[in-house]
């Protein structure tokens, strides 16, 4: 393998650790206007993921990051085209974090609601928006033959992109309502059980239909067998979290979003971003976007040397914060 194909290979990997760990943490966001019946049960929702949704989130930025160094023609054509997306993205981000830090810092209900509402809507707005850009991706935009974009926002919310974007976010909705799952005891345990299958039941329907015209409009093998393997797991998901497994729910949701992500890579390699006016010319591959093979080989050493280092301390993390929020915990806190 070259040192193209092999970073191609690792961009797409650093957005699959992003998509899902980030990915559950917009699914919990989402999910409080419909598990969080009252202020406890909201903290209780929410401290689910306190102690590990900013190094989560982290992980967009050493994509982005690699992104730049691998690939800078995609990265720039990428950034300019899709800039107000991405800037709503970023504003979004900025909304939620904000609100995390925030919410608690007063004793108003009032001041509670505006928080936890901006937590919902930071959450929902990358978690469709993601979606958008990855399918705009794998369909192609309009580029010229200097790689520039020539479209509008109007041109990347077309019908596939919008479809792409409604599977991310209900995909990330159940991964994050399994999560809570797993994570809370009581009734909220229940209630997100209840509320995991139900959006696993449309997410099968809705991810099935957007899987499906992704292999018939840009079909390859590997996009085909990827594709199929995530709808299992996604069934598997489903039935995990009726039986009330809700590890194996939760393991399986992580297994559907990262397969469904590289189904999309298989589907775009070797391009990275198709051009709609002349694909023969105008598109962006991994032979004419990327840096030098000197600059490929610094990064691999460096990616090396530090890439299991990053694992590790994550990895470390979730141990050290695994058990269960309790409501009592919660209460408890509230008293003081």
């Amino acid at each position: 393998m070259d040192l193209q194909t092999l970073w191609f290979w690792i961009v797409a990997a650093l957005f699959v650790g992003y998509f899902v760990l980030d990915g559950f943490d917009f699914g919990v966001g989402m999910s409080l206007p419909f598990l969080g019946k009252d202020d406890v049960s909201r903290r209780h929702v929410i401290n689910t993921i306190g102690p590990v949704w900013d190094l989560n989130e982290t992980w967009v930025i050493v994509a982005g990051a690699c992104l730049f160094a691998s690939f800078p023609e995609w990265y720039a054509s990428l950034f300019s085209g899709f800039y107000l997306a991405l800037l709503l993205i970023l504003l979004a981000l900025i909304l939620r974090g904000v609100s995390f830090e925030y919410r608690h810092q007063r004793d108003s209900a009032k001041w509670k609601r505006g928080f936890d509402t901006m937590i919902v809507v930071g959450s929902a707005v990358p978690a469709l928006l993601w979606g958008v850009a990855f399918a705009n991706i794998v369909q192609g935009v309009p580029l010229d033959a200097d790689h520039n974009f020539t479209g509008t926002l109007f041109t990347l919310l077309n019908p596939y992109a919008l479809l792409g974007g409604l599977t991310t976010l209900l995909l990330f909705f159940t991964h994050g309502v399994t999560f809570v799952a797993l994570k809370t005891d009581g009734e909220l345990r229940t209630n997100a059980q209840k509320l995991a299958t139900r959006a696993g039941l449309i997410s099968i329907v809705v991810a099935a239909a957007f899987l499906v015209w992704t292999v018939i409009a840009h079909f390859s093998i590997a996009g085909l067998v990827l594709s199929a393997a995530a709808a299992v797991a996604l069934i598997a998901s489903v039935v995990m979290n009726l039986r009330g497994r809700e590890g194996w729910a939760f393991a399986f949701g992580a297994a559907t979003i990262a397969l469904a992500v590289i189904a999309l890579f298989a589907s775009l390699f070797p391009n990275v971003l198709p051009s709609t006016i002349d694909p023969a010319t105008n598109s962006l591959t991994i032979e004419n976007a990327s840096s030098s093979p000197y600059t490929l080989q610094i990064m691999s050493w460096a990616a090396l040397v530090f890439l299991p280092l990053v694992l590790l301390y994550q990895g470390w993390t979730y141990w050290v914060f695994r058990k269960r929020v309790t409501r009592a915990s919660i209460e408890a806190a509230a008293a003081h």
